[in-house]
C-alpha cells in the first residue's frame, strides 16, 4: 500500500513539474493570435552623414522591425521588391542609380492579425558596371556571356532567315560585335543572319542599358537590341514581357523605336516611342534604357524620347536577359529589295548598370 501511494506521489510531482516548465517556455513566446500592437520601423542609411545625409552610395539600408506579439514581419521596399522575415533585424541593397524617394510599407503578423505602418527614405546609390561586352576580342562570342539561338525561316514574325552559328554570319572583328544578314541559299531559306541572347548566363531586374551601335542598310532589314522576360520558359510570350531598346527597319530609314510588349499590349503595343536617328546606318549612336520599378525612359544620344510609366500591373519588374539579332523581311521588315545581297548590324558595345 505505501508503495503504492509512494508511486503515485511521484507521478503527481512529476506532472507538477512539466506544467510548470511548459508554463515557463510559454511566457517567453509570443501570444499566439494576440494582434500584433506597438510596430516601429528604423531605417538607417549605411554612410550617412550631416554632409552625405542620403548615404555614401552603397545603398544599403539597415532595417529595423519590432511590434509587440509579432511572429514576422512583411516588408514592400519600395521598388518593387517584398520580403518576408521573422527576424526583425535585416540588411538590403537598393540598386537603382541616383537619389530616390523609396515609401516602404511594413506590416507585423500574428497568425491572422496585423498592423501596418508607413515611413519614407531618400537614398543616394553611385552609379556602377554591373555586366557588359565591350567585344575586343576578335574571332568567337564570348561564351560565358552569350549563346546562339538558331532556326529556320518562319519561326517567328514570318521572318525569311536561317539563324546559323557560323562566322559568316556573327563575328567580332577590331573591337566590333558584326551581325550580317547574307542573301545566299542556305538550309529552307534564301537569307543567313544570327541572333545571340544572353539567356542563362545573364539577368537582371532594373538598371541602364546602353548601347553603341550601328544598323544596317537595305529594305527588308529588321535589327533589333532588346530583353524578355526570364520567366519565357514557363509563362510564355508576351505574359513575360518584352522590352525593345533599338528596333528598326530598312523601309523607314533613320527611325528608331522603342516599344514594351506585355499581356494584351503585345503586337501592334500602344507602349512604343519613335524617334528621329540621323545616319543610323552610317554612323554609330548611343540607344539607352533607364528602367526602374516606377518607369523605363528611352534615350538615343542623351536625347530622352519616351517613358513608359511601369507598375506591377506589368510584368517588367523581374529579370530579363539580353538578345541582340538581325531579321530579314517578316511581318514588320515587309519584301526585301531584289537588289539586296547583304548588310550588317554592328555592336560596338552593350553596358548594364545598376
Amino acid at each position: 500500500m505505501k508503495k503504492y501511494l509512494s508511486r503515485i506521489n511521484l507521478i503527481i510531482v512529476l506532472n507538477c513539474f512539466l506544467f510548470i516548465s511548459c508554463s515557463g517556455s510559454n511566457l517567453e513566446e509570443p501570444v499566439v493570435n494576440q494582434e500584433p500592437t506597438n510596430l516601429k520601423v528604423t531605417s538607417t542609411i549605411v554612410g550617412a552623414t550631416a554632409q552625405n545625409p542620403n548615404g555614401d552610395g552603397s545603398g544599403v539600408v539597415n532595417f529595423t522591425l519590432s511590434a509587440t506579439n509579432a511572429t514576422s514581419y512583411k516588408i514592400v521596399l519600395g521598388n518593387g521588391e517584398t520580403k518576408e522575415v521573422t527576424n526583425g533585424s535585416f540588411s538590403y541593397t537598393y540598386t537603382a542609380a541616383g537619389t530616390n524617394t523609396y515609401v516602404i510599407y511594413v506590416s507585423a503578423y500574428n497568425a491572422g492579425k496585423f498592423v501596418s505602418t508607413a515611413v519614407s527614405l531618400t537614398l543616394f546609390v553611385g552609379s556602377k558596371l554591373l555586366w557588359s561586352d565591350e567585344f575586343n576580342t576578335d574571332g568567337v562570342l564570348d561564351s560565358s556571356k552569350w549563346s546562339f539561338q538558331t532556326w529556320d525561316p518562319g519561326y517567328v514574325n514570318n521572318e525569311l532567315q536561317s539563324y546559323t552559328t557560323r562566322p559568316e554570319n556573327t563575328i567580332v572583328q577590331g573591337g566590333i560585335l558584326k551581325i550580317k544578314a547574307i542573301r545566299e541559299k542556305y538550309g529552307k531559306g534564301d537569307f543567313t543572319s544570327g541572333r545571340i541572347e544572353s539567356n542563362g548566363k545573364f539577368d537582371f531586374t532594373y538598371g541602364k542599358i546602353v548601347i553603341r551601335a550601328k544598323v544596317p542598310t537595305g529594305v527588308g532589314t529588321w535589327p533589333a537590341v532588346w530583353m524578355l522576360g526570364s520567366t519565357i520558359g514557363s509563362v510564355g510570350w508576351p505574359k513575360c514581357g518584352e522590352i525593345d531598346i533599338l528596333e528598326s527597319v530598312g523601309k523607314n530609314l533613320n527611325q528608331n523605336h522603342s516599344s514594351l510588349h506585355s499581356e494584351g499590349r503585345s503586337g501592334t503595343t500602344p507602349d512604343t516611342g519613335i524617334i528621329k536617328v540621323p545616319n543610323s546606318n552610317t554612323e554609330f549612336h548611343i540607344y539607352t534604357a533607364d528602367w526602374t520599378a516606377t518607369y523605363i525612359k528611352f534615350y538615343v544620344d542623351d536625347i530622352l524620347y519616351y517613358t513608359f510609366i511601369n507598375s506591377d500591373k506589368f510584368p517588367f519588374n523581374k529579370n530579363f536577359y539580353l538578345i541582340i539579332n538581325l531579321a530579314m523581311g517578316g511581318v514588320w521588315g515587309g519584301p526585301v529589295d531584289p537588289n539586296f545581297t547583304s548588310s550588317t548590324l554592328e555592336v560596338d558595345y552593350i553596358r548594364v548598370y545598376n
